[in-house]
Parts: structure tokens; sequence; C-alpha cells
């Protein structure tokens, strides 16, 4: 087999805005224009790795990054009516309430005994939780909840006895449309496993059902894995997706059906999508197509707008799907990224305005590994412009992390809050206005 030549990174600036680039950078580059490195503060002097000993993170000038809370395994994020932070714990089973205060939040466990419950969503004072087999409604006030009412049952996860214990993205997510309906996740069952898409409910989807509940519908498919799930300013939904591993050199290359890191490295992109009644994101027979020359090796990478390309393994004659017919995806980020919790923030500080927060997780399966982040995309005239960093370093040069963001959110204050599982903590960023 001829051996590929690693692409060099072309960063593509497609809304014509100087933005930091299309995917994070890698260890040896320097920080991305308008980021400088600082200190994370403490409230206390934590005990246990990884933040018993002072950490630096990227962050714009003048924001400081402190270490709001101690909370193990963070999640999803949510504000209640009245000003407290929910966070979703899946490995522990509960959902915890973090209530604001001189110093360090008071921490409350507001529900428990859950299976993996992870999405959180609220309209008006009801909070809606999405556990790994089914959706739940409660009432909520004043800190806790009380009239616990399952919408969606029976959904699919490890638990499945044909799964025989498997199941690769059991997490949901779960957001409440203009319409009132509930919009939630639910990914595949593996890497490739194309069966999601007749199973019943589908898998790798997002689904809708009436706030009422009652049986879910198709809203969209082909969707991996799309655990950023939210709602737009215009009310549009959008998500973000974990595309496929481990993707072989389409048919356009010499190398056809090879599966080799210099390809997988930056194939395919993860998609940022503005989701319709019925749209498909291609899994797993079409991928988003990053290169702006398809089929050379030496193309440049973008990031928006971009097409579908068929997928050698899966759909090599495009008989499964016809690729050329699916919508481009209005943005992404680079592969392997791993973007898990997605909201929308107004008025970010630091002339950011208005648009998308994305925890990104970063890369298990890339070389050099995809850095995790907290990402910015601006909301300009109902489009989201491309990926900037709005903070990072939490990769070290040798791709060794002490940190990985899972979601930001944006608080009544007018803060940033992002939850970090591997740290076990939740930050607030915050900037002189």
């Amino acid at each position: 087999m001829r051996t590929a030549p690693v692409k060099t990174i072309v960063r593509v600036f497609a809304c014509g805005l100087l933005l930091t680039g299309c995917s994070s950078p890698t260890p040896t580059e320097p920080p991305p224009p308008g980021l400088v490195s600082t200190e994370v503060q403490l409230v206390d002097d934590p005990a246990g790795t990884p933040l018993e000993e002072k950490r630096q993170i990227l962050a714009p000038q003048g924001w400081t990054v402190s270490l709001w809370a101690r909370v193990p395994s963070a999640r999803l994020l949510a504000w209640t009516p009245d000003g407290r932070l929910l966070v979703s714990r899946p490995r522990f089973g509960d959902v915890l309430a973090l209530t604001p205060g001189s110093g360090k939040p008071a921490q409350t466990t507001l529900v428990d005994g859950l299976n993996q419950p992870h999405g959180l969503a609220f309209d008006g004072d009801t909070l809606y939780v999405a556990e790994s087999d089914q959706v739940d409604a409660f009432t909520y006030r004043a800190g806790s909840v009380s009239g616990r009412r399952v919408l969606v049952s029976g959904l699919p996860d490890e638990k499945n006895a044909e799964l025989g214990g498997k199941y690769a993205h059991a997490l949901k997510t779960v957001v409440v449309g203009k319409d009132k309906s509930l919009y939630f996740s639910i990914g595949s069952t593996g890497n490739i496993s194309a069966a999601d898409r007749s199973e019943k409910p589908e898998r790798a989807a997002i689904l809708r059902v009436r706030a009422g509940g009652g049986e879910p519908a198709v809203f969209a498919r082909g969707v991996r894995n799309g655990t950023g799930l939210a709602v737009a300013p215009d009310g549009a939904v959008w998500t973000a997706v974990n595309n496929r591993d481990n993707i072989a050199y389409p048919s356009d290359f010499d190398d056809r059906g090879e599966v080799d890191m210099a390809y997988v490295n930056d194939h395919p992109l993860e998609p940022l999508a503005r989701l319709d009644q019925g749209r498909d994101l291609g899994w797993p027979y079409c991928n988003p197509e990053p290169d702006l020359r398809a089929g050379d090796k030496e193309s440049p990478l973008s990031y928006t707008n971009r097409p579908f390309t068929r997928d050698y393994q899966t759909n090599p004659d495009g008989t499964k799907l016809d690729c050329s017919k699916l919508p481009p995806v209005e943005q992404g980020l680079g592969a392997h990224s791993a973007p898990l919790g997605l909201s929308f923030a107004s008025d970010v500080p630091g002339g950011y305005g208005t648009g998308a927060l994305v925890g990104v997780h970063g890369s298990w399966n890339r070389q050099p590994p995809r850095q995790p982040e907290v990402s910015f995309f601006a909301w300009r005239d109902g489009k989201l412009g491309p990926q900037q960093t709005l903070l990072g370093g939490f990769q070290l040069p040798d791709g060794s992390r002490w940190g990985r963001p899972v979601m930001a959110v944006q608080g009544p204050d007018g803060a940033l809050y992002v939850s970090d599982d591997y740290a076990g903590a939740v930050y607030r960023v915050s900037a002189k206005r």
C-alpha cells in the first residue's frame, strides 16, 4: 500500500471573518489569537488530582477562570428558574443542585436513584431529565422536585437483551423546542451499526414527543451520537455530533478501502447541524467531507457548508443512500473533536456576542490528540460562524490532559459555567465588561 503523506492543515475562513481556525491547535502551536495563559483560581485548596496543583488555562485577555465547585463526573448543565445550577452525573445516577453564594456554592442532591441521567431541560417549573432508558418530568420548586412522570419509556441502552450488555452511546440528551415538544437524542449502538436505522425506536436519531408524552417520532436520522442538542435564538433545534471512527480511504483515492491514521486524523468532520423534520445526517452511509478538493490528499480543510460523500466501507456504490441529495452540513469541527454539551449564549463579553458554546471533550483515537476546549460559534443572521477557541490549555505538550470540558452554559450573572468530568469540576468564567 502506498503510504499517504500527513496532510498539512490549512485553515479556511469560509465566512470571511478572521476567526480561530476550524480545528483545535496542536500542542506545538502558539495560543489562538486573543487568548493568553492565565492561572485557574481556586476558591479553596481542593484535595485530589488533577487540581491539587496550579493549572494554566488559555482564555481571552482579562478573563478570570475560577474553580467554582468540585463535582466528580460532572456532565450536562441547566439553570433552574430560581438561579441554581443543575449538574447531571450519569456515573452516580443523580442530579446535583449548586446554589450560588459567597465563595463556594452549596451542593445538594436534587434527585438520585436514576439510570444514567444525562440531559436536563426546563419548561417553566417542569424539569425534564433524560435517563438512559426513559425521559422523566418533575415539578420543580425551590430546590426540590416532586411528581415524577415518565413521558417516554423503553429507550435502548446496554440493558437491552439483544445487545448483550453492549451499547456505545447510551447517554441521552433532551431539550424543549419552541413548539413545546421534547426533542431527545438516541445514540448509535456502535461505530458502524447500520441496523440502528431500522430499529424501533430508531437509534442514531433525534426523536420528538409531545410535552404530555405519547409515542415519539423520528425528527432527524443518521445522527451517530448527537449528545449536543440545543435550541437556537430563532427556535431551530441544532445538534453537535460525535461522528464515526476509523474511516477508510474513499474510492477517489488509490488506497481506497484502507484505514490509515493519516486519513483518519481529519475525516470525517464532526457536524454542527440545524435540524428540520426528516433531515438525514447520513451515518453510516455518508460522511460530511472537510476536503475542499475531494480526492486530493493535500487538500485544505473547511468545516463550513460541507457536502456529503459516500462511505467506502458501508456504501461504496451509493445504493444505500444517495449522499449527493443530502443538504450540506452548516458548520462543523475537526474529526474526533468529540463535541458534547451544546448551548446558546447571548452577549458573551469580549466582543463575542451571541453564539453557540460547545464543550469539546477531545479525541481518543487521533495522533496528535485533538485538544479539549470550550468552543464558540458566532450567531449571525440565523447562521453559525466557524469555530473559535474560547477556553483551551487542558492538554499538555506531551498529549496528556488535566481537564476535559463537557458543557458550557451562561449563568444569570452573565458569566459562563463549564463542567469538566475529568477534573471533576465546574468552572466559573467571568470577564470585565
